[in-house]
């Protein structure tokens, strides 16, 4: 399982990278005597030097005459990039608090209520009001994004550090004294990397989703800049008489969400104890 959701990244990180190589056409260039063209029609493209090339559309134009298969290569970049970005970002900013939370008593109380204010808002209409304060844009997608799943985070640091501060190596070093941040550090934090990991595959694949619907909906990441949300929300007033304009960002989106679930599973599999022995 996980090289097999490894394998689909390592494809889908490589088209990413070579998009500039890749693509056919500048993704943003617009051809009103091309509009959408079916897969695998010719279309002219400019050239630096003014002249003109007939190209091949393999994923065919949208309803402004743009390249669908340079655009899905771009938007392979943005999707990856969010998806990490809040990934790291949320596990950094809820291994802190969590700690804190599952460590120290008495501030459990006030910090799990917290969590649990931010957790009873749906994630999604959350993420669409801090970007409707903020304004849109790649750097806020991130962070209105990140700000729904840190209490998952901490919720499972948290459940983690409670088990762990009662096992018997953790009360031996308090009893020689040994200082707070050694013991999170030495004693309590290796416990928490493998769930993290795997959580953090699940947080990718989430925060892919969630930018998609964000652009969708018209308040994520602005329309000039390509990504596989916003080419399936300009798609969907033709869908029906064109669907590739829809078809091929969403098998994009579909597939590496796909990977990166399985990925998780696999990890999850591996690392956990138990399930090693099962297996």
């Amino acid at each position: 399982m996980v090289l097999l959701g490894a394998g689909i990244l390592m494809v889908l990180v490589a088209l990413a990278l070579l998009a500039p190589w890749l693509g056919t056409v500048d993704p943003a260039e617009i051809d009103p005597s091309s509009r959408n063209l079916k897969p695998g029609s010719r279309m002219e493209v400019s050239l630096a030097d003014g002249g003109t090339a007939e190209r091949t559309a393999w994923f065919g134009t949208d309803n402004l005459g743009r390249d669908v298969y340079s655009r899905v290569l771009y938007g392979t970049r943005v999707s990856l990039v969010v998806g990490v970005t809040v990934a790291v970002i949320a596990i950094a900013i809820g291994l802190v608090i969590g700690l804190v939370a599952g460590f120290f008593r008495r501030l459990d109380g006030p910090i799990m209520r917290i969590m649990d204010g931010l957790m009873a808002i749906p994630g999604i209409l959350l993420a669409i009001a801090l970007v409707a304060i903020w304004s849109g844009g790649l750097i806020t997608v991130i962070l209105a994004i990140v700000v729904p799943d840190v209490p998952r985070v901490v919720r499972l640091v948290r459940s983690v550090v409670l088990s762990v501060r009662e096992e018997p190596y953790v009360e031996s070093a308090v009893s020689i004294g040994a200082p707070t941040l050694q013991l999170l550090v030495r004693h309590v934090l290796p416990n928490t990397i493998a769930p993290l990991i795997v959580q953090g595959t699940f947080l990718c694949a989430s925060a892919m989703l969630a930018e998609a619907a964000l652009s969708f909906l018209g308040v994520g990441i602005p329309p000039e800049i390509p990504t596989w949300g916003n080419i399936i929300a300009e798609g969907r007033s033709v869908f029906r008489i064109h669907p590739h304009n829809i078809f091929y960002p969403g098998v994009f989106l579909a597939l590496t969400v796909l990977a990166v679930n399985v990925l998780g599973d696999g990890l999850r599999d591996t690392l956990d104890p138990k399930m090693s022995r099962r297996l």
